[in-house]
């Protein structure tokens, strides 16, 4: 074959001919753009009403600037009591929600790893997951027959045992404990999928090499399967912490009555109440962006903290 003959060599591909070979995957990646794009990021301009005085009939860019350079409606929030009180309950149920309910996935991941019946294994993790199924309108229901003060079944428990009945949903204090345990029960099993996923990336070649030395099942529990999920912990904990004052709805609001509105009101509820129901568009809009920017600071600021302390972080 002659010298700088360019028989046999293969022919480069420009990016057009890249494109048409794969052009049904950038297709089929349009579909997630688009609805990012028309429900996520089209929706951002509205977060303006926070700064205008809100009128059904104008459209936004006609709507006048609300007062003090458009901070009108965070002072009036940050003055309103309902709204500090909202703001109070918030941060503490999930705090609470963070300190009481966050490890117990975790150990519950570890507890079910270790049992060797797979049968029933596999029957605990069916009944541990059902809760997370239930709609809170549907888990209320539930507690009102257990914790009702005289018909509910845990009252006549401990009525028949010669103790007085407790007020689990009429008080304030015996309410946040019956509002962390039914979010707890609700949401362990399920939580704890992403912990035994990570349990089972573990090689097995540690927990054998383990084995000959003696260890025992805690201490490769403690030294093999907990440092190997460590990674899954951190990240989970900074998304947690990324929502530190955000609440979902449904839960406050079906768990919550006139008797312990003091404690039971959190930022979802308020909104809920002060926009919808009373129809403060502004107020509320200012509130949420409030919300969003705490907690991508807190998101932010335990990402820093992990990778400061030698973790991968979420970026």
């Amino acid at each position: 074959m002659a010298k700088g003959s360019k028989a046999g060599s293969p022919k480069k591909s420009g990016g057009s001919a890249y494109f048409k070979r794969y052009y049904q995957l950038y297709l089929l990646l349009l579909v997630p753009l688009l609805y990012l794009l028309i429900f996520k990021y089209i929706p951002m301009w509205y977060i303006t009403i926070a700064f205008k005085k809100y009128s059904i009939v104008s459209p936004v860019i006609e709507m006048k600037w609300a007062k003090n350079h458009g901070f009108e409606y965070f002072i009036k929030a940050f003055k309103s009591k309902d709204f500090l009180v909202a703001l109070r309950n918030t941060l503490s149920l999930n705090l609470l929600d963070l300190v009481c309910g966050f490890p117990v996935p975790i150990a519950f991941a570890l507890i079910l790893n270790e049992i060797r019946l797979k049968k029933f294994k596999k029957v605990v993790q069916t009944i541990t997951y059902m809760p997370h199924f239930l709609s809170w309108v549907v888990i209320y229901g539930l507690a009102l027959q257990l914790f009702a003060p005289s018909t509910g079944y845990v009252n006549m428990l401990i009525q028949k045992l010669g103790g007085s009945p407790i007020d689990f949903l009429g008080t304030s204090k015996n309410w946040v404990k019956t509002y962390i345990g039914l979010g707890i029960w609700q949401s362990f099993g399920w939580n704890s999928i992403i912990y035994l996923a990570a349990i089972a990336g573990i090689s097995p070649e540690l927990y054998e090499a383990a084995s000959v030395d003696g260890a025992g099942r805690f201490q490769k529990m403690w030294h093999i399967t907990l440092p190997g999920i460590r990674g899954t912990i951190i990240v989970l904990l900074i998304m947690a912490l990324g929502n530190i004052i955000g609440s979902g709805f449904d839960r406050p609001f079906a768990l919550a009555n006139n008797l312990v509105m003091d404690r039971a009101e959190v930022i979802a509820t308020y909104v809920y109440k002060a926009g919808i129901k009373g129809s403060q568009f502004s107020l509320t809009a200012a509130v949420g962006l409030f919300q969003s920017v705490v907690n991508v600071f807190f998101l932010l600021g335990a990402n820093w903290l992990s990778r400061r302390f030698g973790e991968r972080g979420i970026w």
